[in-house]
């Protein structure tokens, strides 16, 4: 059997570059790895109903990668549902949604709002705006910018796992900030740098902002998930993958 690092140099060899993020089982990998911390589950379509108040001054959390009331990417979520859909069930939420963008409000939204989100979660058409929204906000930027910095599929997910947590400003906390923090330590491959040293300051750089918000000081899908696939050498992210998140352990076979 091939060890990651020959898999790597047989494929260059062929001609055939190993698999992005964004192929479409390594991208449903990914959904599966962040619904494990995020949901505590594999089944990340599962998650389109989800919502809770998990108190991190965001306001309430919901969707497959926890659109957030408090952050504004909730009201473009049902702006662009409402645009395809008028007249859905989530639609009388919108002028409460901009009041209480920036807080952790839920004026105008209680009582009725988590019932309503559940209903339309089982609509196809909310199920794909999720999706897209996913894909405009956080994933598309995330791989974009991870392919830009020379970064195999592993790094690609450290960075779309980082933005869906700090979202994608450029602020300290954020991922741009993160990015920064780790562009100060290492070069990433791109500038002639090692991918692992320079994936190691990112995590390190994402471990920081996490220890520096209350609500994300747990630091396990990074110590016991991406760090244990950094740590084998698994730079293009392949399955069988294990790993743990809060004490629990997962497992993808293939």
């Amino acid at each position: 059997m091939l060890t990651a690092s020959l898999l790597t140099v047989a494929l260059t060899v062929t001609g055939a570059a190993p698999a992005g993020l964004a192929d479409p089982h390594k991208k449903d990998i990914a959904m599966r790895l962040v619904s494990s911390a995020e949901n505590s589950s594999l089944d990340w379509k599962a998650q389109y109903g989800y919502i809770e108040d998990i108190k991190d001054e965001r306001g309430y959390t919901a969707g497959i990668i926890g659109f957030c009331s408090g952050t504004g990417d909730m009201l473009e979520l049902v702006e662009l549902y409402t645009k395809r859909k008028p007249g859905n069930v989530l639609a009388k939420y919108l002028p409460a949604l901009r009041k209480v963008n920036g807080t952790d409000s839920h004026k105008g939204l209680d009582p009725g709002f988590t019932k309503d989100w559940k209903t339309a979660a089982k609509d196809p058409a909310f199920q794909q705006a999720q999706n897209d929204e996913r894909d405009r906000v956080y994933f598309d930027p995330a791989v974009a910018q991870a392919k830009k910095d020379g970064l195999r599929a592993l790094g690609q997910f450290a960075y779309y796992d980082a933005m869906v947590m700090h979202g994608p400003g450029g602020d300290r906390l954020s991922f741009g900030g993160i990015r920064k923090t780790a562009l100060a330590k290492a070069k990433p491959p791109a500038r002639g740098g090692n991918e692992v040293t320079y994936l190691n300051a990112f995590l390190d750089a994402r471990k920081a902002a996490m220890k520096a918000e209350e609500a994300h000081e747990d630091t396990t899908r990074v110590d016991t998930m991406q760090r244990v696939f950094l740590k084998n050498g698994n730079l293009d992210l392949n399955p069988p993958l294990k790993w743990k998140v809060y004490g629990d352990s997962y497992t993808i076979k293939s």
